[in-house]
């Protein structure tokens, strides 16, 4: 009896472990082999079996269990594929531009476009500072730059003016030069003609002395002629009252004596008209010498104007530098114009700066502008938050092996929980976090602890305008990047 009890429980033994191989085929989408029939036992003898067998020893326990173990090994091959081909981390936060508005001169606000949070384009006007002083420089520029423009055109004026009157001068003082010179060479020429005349007048005079001379000798020669007629008349007398010579004899004395004393007067006259002659050719000479001084002097005054004449000269070719010197003046005008149209346009600068408007699109935050605030250059009176923004994710140096530009990445925002955005790997920063931080590590002092270091990598979100209007800088995120 025991024996065969043994044995069905042997067979029995047999049919569960073959049932069980059938059903683990079958499980895995495998026909099971064919097995030969059961042995037949009994009611008696199955129920007494299964009663005696543990539970793991059970088909149902070991059919669940090969279940679960299928499921395992298949959940854990996926998750492994999932982890070798895609990098995560929770390290990450979505990032934006934050442009701060801030004003380019000082003045109170007096009035304010804007509220908190509100949405604006481009160019749109947010706040306007007082204009009313900015104003009155553009004034003050604008009148400045119409002086210095009149300026400019007196300027231009004068150098035309001179170069007319330069070249008029030039010639003029040529023409007076050669007049001067002309007049030089008259002075001379009468200077030559006056001292002739002067020698003629003293060859005169000398003429004159010698006639005087002669007629003084002559005067001499009369007289004494004149004496012996007398004396032969006193002759002829005594000897005529003596008988002794005729009357004809006595007569022709008287006639010679007579003649004689005519003779003397003659030369008398003469002597007096030579020495007449003398004073008016001395006169002449004395007149003569006068004029030579006279046209001597004339010369001095003709060479003098000469001199002034090559002043003026000298002068009048010194017009090129005057020229110049008007042209420099309008240069120096028109510097002054251009300052004063430079000063204009700064004015007018400063002018327009008094509008502030929205360098970019986006929607305004950290708003501190309010009407009546008296603010500087530089103070900051608001934030733009613009619509584009991207995740900074700060993975470990180990998970970028196989990260590259251009992988799609998808990306959880703890905000939206139930939503995935996607995106992709946009840029890796050339350095570690650590590397560009204000106080970064000096490896090479104290004792050294090798730390996993972390890169911040750049994902761009490929999202609608409005699906990114959702997201704010500072969020959290969760990137899955798919390397493989």
């Amino acid at each position: 009896m025991a024996t065969k009890t043994v044995q069905n429980e042997d067979i029995k033994n047999t049919n569960e472990q073959d049932e069980i191989v059938k059903g683990l085929l079958e499980t895995a989408g495998e026909p099971g082999p064919e097995f030969p029939p059961s042995r037949v036992t009994t009611a008696d003898d199955n129920a007494a079996t299964t009663a005696r067998r543990p539970i793991y020893k059970r088909p149902a326990f070991l059919i669940a269990a090969a279940i679960v173990i299928i499921l395992a090994v298949l959940v854990g091959v996926r998750f492994y594929l999932h982890a070798a081909s895609h990098e995560s981390t929770d390290d990450a936060f979505v990032e934006g531009h934050v442009v701060q508005v801030s004003p380019q001169i000082s003045g109170h606000i007096v009035k304010v476009y804007v509220k908190d949070n509100q949405q604006v384009k481009e160019g749109d006007l947010l706040a306007e500072i007082d204009p009313r002083d900015y104003q009155a420089q553009v004034d003050q520029a604008q009148a400045a730059l119409n002086a210095a423009v009149t300026r400019q055109e007196a300027a231009r004026i004068n150098v035309t003016l001179t170069s007319k009157t330069s070249h008029a001068g030039v010639e003029s003082a040529s023409a007076g030069v050669q007049l001067a010179q002309q007049g030089v060479q008259t002075s001379q020429a009468s200077v030559g003609n006056a001292a002739s005349k002067a020698t003629q007048a003293r060859a005169q005079v000398d003429t004159a002395k010698a006639s005087a001379q002669q007629a003084r000798a002559q005067v001499d020669a009369a007289q004494a002629e004149a004496n012996r007629a007398s004396a032969d008349v006193s002759r002829y007398e005594q000897l005529f009252s003596k008988d002794e010579v005729s009357r004809q004899q006595l007569d022709s004395a008287r006639a010679s004596a007579e003649t004689a004393a005519a003779e003397l007067d003659a030369a008398k006259r003469r002597v007096s008209a030579a020495e007449a002659q003398i004073a008016e050719a001395s006169a002449n000479a004395a007149a003569a010498e006068q004029t030579v001084k006279v046209t001597q002097s004339q010369v001095g005054e003709a060479r003098a104007r000469v001199g002034t004449a090559q002043g003026q000269l000298s002068s009048a070719e010194a017009a090129p530098q005057q020229v110049a010197s008007s042209e420099a003046v309008a240069t120096t005008a028109s510097a002054e114009v251009q300052r004063a149209q430079a000063a204009l346009d700064q004015a007018k600068l400063l002018l327009s700066y008094a509008k502030i408007y929205a360098p970019q699109a986006g929607r305004i935050a950290r708003k501190t502008a309010e009407e009546g605030n008296y603010v500087q250059p530089g103070q900051a009176l608001m934030a733009i938050v613009p619509v584009q923004i991207w995740i900074v994710a700060n993975f470990k140096e180990t998970q970028l092996t196989y990260m590259k530009p251009g992988q799609p990445v998808d990306v959880k925002i703890d905000a939206f929980p139930n939503k995935s955005f996607r995106g992709h790997v946009d840029s890796i920063q050339p350095g570690t976090g650590s590397r560009f931080s204000m106080l970064p590590a000096e490896n090479a002092s104290g004792n050294y602890v090798k730390v996993v270091q972390r890169v911040p990598v750049k994902i761009v979100l490929d999202v609608t305008e409005d699906e990114a209007m959702l997201l704010a800088p500072g969020m959290s995120a969760e990137p899955e990047v798919q390397i493989k």
